[in-house]
């Protein structure tokens, strides 16, 4: 009995601690209950929401469209955003930026920093020495990265959606670009960081849109796999998914839909905005061949110029995606000459025929990935605007060999709607119905290290090793353990891609460094000099690839371990519990390759690392507790035995709670402990076998970013702060810019309201001359020095203006008011007297009002017309330019008191039971009246034998009794009709009242 409690009692305070850990969770739960997804895309932004009430919804710009576009307008004085800066772009081309995500996680020497610099010659690229970037050279005083510039729309889109969901929102989930690498990835959480925006996760676009498709499609998955292409050609690149949709079994909620990416081809320029610069280079040169005698300038030379070439370029391509021809015209392009020219589609895909014949590359490519052919695809499906392109359909159509192509999808929106439900899905604030995501990573990592190795006695030389990290499409987020067995002092290791053979030369030198860390780890020989005794398990390192597609290095770990006797005395209650709660959240302690779900790659192994797990969710890590420098584990199975990792993890957490030796049977464990007799304390300790300690000791790391430096805190918090000052600096003027706006409008609707019939009549001339005078001079003021003048000045300005007027707005308003309300006050005051002459009538064995009652609502009738009519007769001797005694607001609450009174007697007689009726000596109730109306005996209602009409219920009324509002017909109770029944009624006979009287 005593090891029963000996055992259970430390499960007990496990339950509590499991108790406190779920409380945490839900105290953690996010100040804001709206999330918000951004789809940025190259060319336009889609911003969605989901708050309580508003399941996943478009957010409207201030000029009420869907979508916004990706351009910022960046002067000395003040910023444009979305379509504001769009047209800033012919007025300002070079402070207007556009297309800026191409840049990102760029160096100087990149090929798509020449592009951008050709396609865009209006804008200066500075150079930066410490990070090897480019960034905008707008003036000398304005310089801003591409990092910043993205920064400043992200924080436009939450203005945005903050307004649309009307509460502060910090969490979002933004989409990019699937073939974004590490460097790429790690620029656009920067941004984030710099706007205060809380990534829940960076989702790739085409994931994004398949989210989207299977959510709204749920009941069509089942356990069958369905293969669907997503072809997305957007502004600036096209990419090519293959997505497999299949019901999968989880552990938390049995049955769900997944979906998961088999295969991803891209190509990073092929997209609209190639196109356009083709139409815009071919209009550029029709405009110069219109005028080459006139011996002008090339079009070309002219920003400006150019900026409304390529607007409509875009408006050109989208007709004549519906039309054959179309006629392109521009007034005043250069030099006040007017454009026009007729371009056809045959031109138009003669000039993009290249382009055209590169769209069946990302199809193969996906296709390679998948290791699928084409009769595997049920469906292709197209997304992105630049699809609408019949050419791209056409040949689209004949490179995957299918009937037709899937347009049931939003293009344009489709993947702001998948971000926002996994917003909803990763918030602690939504529950939503749960769709598992296998994303797939598209570039392969692996581990570079040097060591040496004696081949021949006496000869050492060194040996390059590479062990696969995360290999091509292998699902993420994962957690990865690479163990380092032959080191025992510091060393150096190296993180890279893997093979991209796949890419192309060109898209290699896009692709930018292939090294991505240099790992230098301190530390190592003095963790082997505290632990002599001690047998080494290797040096292991903790890698990390989370939901965002970013890899991180968690830790590294110096792993002893040595035999230890056990007994029962030495294992404290506290350690019980740690390892209770251990065995609750991690199944127990297990050897740290069967944790990771993953085969550690050991030193000397030469081939690359597979998971051992199919689902995400087994290949992450559980974690550990990296404060406890001790772990106790019982006897670890055969190095050759892989598959007892699960049992050992068991039979050290049913050792912990006190149950029998690792010598049972598997089939006796648990059954034995708690019904079995204990063996005495002695048995206990022979059978008991020695146990393996551990310990832990972490190693320092120091991490050399190779492929590009990531902004030091300082520098991103001077970025922050300098964008959270031109945020001020913005919100200020559009401050000042209202106050100026309302003090003018005021002005100018005071002036024209000083004429009208209604306030002259309240007004005398001096004291509209006196207001006119004061509108005059301050609308003066504002001419010639409100430019200067602060916000402030412009308030205070404003508040003596709206004082002066008051008394006149107020008489104006009050007079307004009057013929409403004291019709309101007329109607209660009859209908009130109306009910109470009822109420008198009631016969004293059927009366259910009280004679204080009564008394109290005739004394508040007297008094309501007395008031009424004292103080009408009052403000009918006052001029009207003085201030009324007859006020709107005491007219309310005249009604509002004499209506409380009347509801009070309505409520009780609505509730008020029958008193029963006397009966005669025979025991039947009396005949009615001979005169009796017919419409009385009418309402009668027969009961069923043996039932008398006493004992009937009232019946309720056919229109319950409301309190109505002041200006409406209240309920008319003892009315006109009752009064002229009660009239016919001989005297001495009781009056029969209808329960919708009552």
């Amino acid at each position: 009995m005593a090891a029963t409690v000996r055992r259970q009692r430390p499960r007990r305070l496990a339950c509590w601690a499991l108790m406190t850990v779920l409380l945490a969770d839900l105290l953690a739960l996010s100040d804001t209950l709206a999330v918000m997804s951004v789809d940025l895309g190259s060319e336009s932004m889609k911003v969605a929401i989901v708050k309580p009430g508003v399941p996943m919804e478009i957010v409207l710009n201030k000029e009420s469209r869907r979508k916004t576009p990706v351009t910022v307008t960046l002067k000395e004085n003040e910023r444009f955003f979305g379509d504001s800066a769009a047209s800033m772009a012919i007025k300002n081309p070079k402070a207007t930026l556009r297309y800026f995500q191409h840049l990102l996680g760029k160096q100087e020497n990149n090929p798509h920093v020449a592009l951008y610099r050709a396609r865009f010659p209006e804008h200066e690229l500075g150079f930066d020495p410490q990070r090897q970037t480019v960034y905008f050279q707008i003036s000398p005083q304005l310089q801003f990265s591409p990092e910043e510039v993205l920064s400043m729309l992200l924080n436009y889109s939450r203005s945005l959606a903050e307004d649309f969901a009307e509460q502060p929102i910090k969490d979002a989930v933004i989409t990019v670009p699937a073939f974004f690498n590490q460097a790429e990835r790690r620029a656009v959480l920067q941004a984030a960081r710099m706007a205060g925006l809380k990534v829940l996760q960076l989702i790739n676009d085409n994931t994004a849109t398949a989210l989207s498709y299977g959510v709204f499609r749920r009941k069509d998955i089942n356990s069958t796999a369905q293969n669907i292409m997503f072809y997305d050609m957007g502004a600036g690149s096209t990419v090519c998914t293959i997505v497999t949709y299949q019901t999968v079994k989880t552990k938390d909620a049995g049955m769900q839909p997944q979906l998961q990416i088999r295969g991803v081809g891209f190509d990073r320029t092929l997209g609209g905005l190639e196109m356009e610069l083709r139409l815009r280079e071919h209009l550029a040169g029709i405009f110069n061949e219109q005028r080459k005698g006139e011996r002008a300038k090339d079009v070309r030379e002219n920003p400006r110029a150019m900026a409304k070439l390529l607007r409509e370029a875009n408006r050109l391509k989208t007709i004549l995606s519906a039309n054959a021809d179309h006629m392109a015209q521009i007034e005043g392009l250069m030099d006040d000459v007017d454009f026009k020219a007729k371009v056809t589609r045959a031109e138009f895909e003669e000039l993009c025929a290249d382009l055209f014949e590169r769209v069946p590359g990302p199809v193969q490519q996906a296709l390679q990935s998948a290791e699928m052919k084409l009769d595997e695809i049920e469906q292709v499906i197209l997304v992105g605007g630049a699809t609408r392109v019949p050419k791209v359909q056409e040949v689209l159509l004949k490179a995957v060999g299918k009937e037709e192509l899937g347009k049931n999808i939003n293009a344009d929106e489709a993947a702001a709607m998948g971000a926002v439900y996994q917003a909803a899905a990763l918030s602690k604030a939504f529950k939503v119905k749960p769709f598992v995501v296998r994303d797939a990573a598209i570039y392969p990592i692996l581990v570079e290290f040097t060591r040496e190795v004696e081949e021949e006695p006496g000869v050492r030389s060194l040996k390059h090793n590479k062990r696969v990290l995360f290999c091509r499409m292998g699902p993420y987020p994962q957690r990865k353990v690479i163990t380092f067995n032959r080191y025992n002092h510091d060393f150096n290791f190296h993180i890279n891609y893997g093979d991209l053979s796949f890419l192309g030369p060109e898209d290699l030198r896009v692709f930018g460094s292939q090294n991505l860390t240099t790992v230098k780890l301190k530390g190592v020989g003095e963790s082997f000099k505290r632990y002599p005794d001690y047998e080494s398990k290797g040096i292991k390192a903790h890698f990390n690839l989370d939901e965002s597609g970013v890899l991180s290095l968690d830790r590294v770990e110096s792993v002893f371990e040595t035999l230890v006797e056990d007994s029962p005395e030495e294992e404290s209650t506290l350690t019980k519990l740690g390892n209770t709660i251990s065995s609750l959240f991690g199944g127990g302690t297990t050897q740290d390759t069967k944790e990771n779900g993953t085969d550690t790659v050991q030193e000397e192994e030469e081939g690359p690392a597979e998971g051992s797990k199919a689902e995400p969710g087994e290949q992450a890590e559980p974690r550990e507790e990296a404060e406890a420098p001790t772990e106790d584990t019982s006897p670890p199975p055969p190095p050759e035995s892989k598959g007892d990792a699960a049992p050992e993890g068991e039979k050290a957490t049913e050792k912990d709670n006190g149950e029998k030796p690792e010598a049972q049977k598997p089939s006796e464990k648990g059954e034995a402990g708690a019904e079995g007799v204990p063996p005495a304390p002695e048995e206990e300790k022979q059978q008991k076998p020695a146990r393996k300690q551990r310990m832990v000791e972490e190693i320092g790391v120091e991490l050399v970013v190779l492929d590009l430096p990531d902004l030091h805190q300082d520098e991103l918090a001077r970025s922050a702060q300098k964008l959270q000052d031109l945020t001020l600096r913005d919100l200020e003027k559009q401050e000042r810019e209202k106050a100026a706006n309302s003090l003018e409008a005021f002005i100018f609707e005071t002036q024209d309201k000083l004429y009208q019939p209604e306030y002259q009549e309240v007004s005398t001339e001096e004291q509209r001359e006196d207001i006119s005078g004061r509108l005059h001079a301050t609308s003066t003021w504002l001419e010639d020095e409100g430019f200067g003048a602060t916000t402030v000045m412009l308030k205070e300005k404003l508040a003596e203006l709206r004082k002066l007027c008051q008394g006149l707005f107020f008489r104006v308003e009050e007079r307004k008011k009057w013929p409403e309300r004291l019709s309101a006050l007329d109607n209660l005051l009859n209908h009130s007297s109306m009910f109470l002459t009822g109420a008198r009538l009631i016969p004293e064995m059927d009366q259910i009002f009280t004679e204080v009652e009564m008394t109290t609502l005739e004394k508040v009738i007297n008094e309501t017309w007395a008031w009424k009519n004292a103080t009408v007769a009052e403000q009918a001797k006052l001029p009207a330019t003085e201030k009324p005694v007859l006020l709107s607001k005491d007219v309310e609450a005249k009604m509002m008191a004499l209506d409380r009174e009347v509801q009070y007697l309505l409520n009780k007689a609505k509730f008020a039971k029958p008193r029963p009726r006397p009966k005669d000596k025979n025991g039947t109730r009396a005949e009615p009246p001979l005169n009796a109306s017919a419409s009385d005996q009418g309402d009668k209602v027969i009961p069923p034998a043996g039932q008398t009409e006493d004992a009937k219920p009232i019946s309720e009324p056919e229109q319950e009794t409301r309190s109505e509002p002041a200006d409406s017909e209240p309920l008319e109770l003892g009315g006109p009709a009752a009064e002229s029944e009660q009239k016919e009624q001989p005297t001495g006979q009781k009056p029969t009242l209808k329960n919708d009287e009552l």
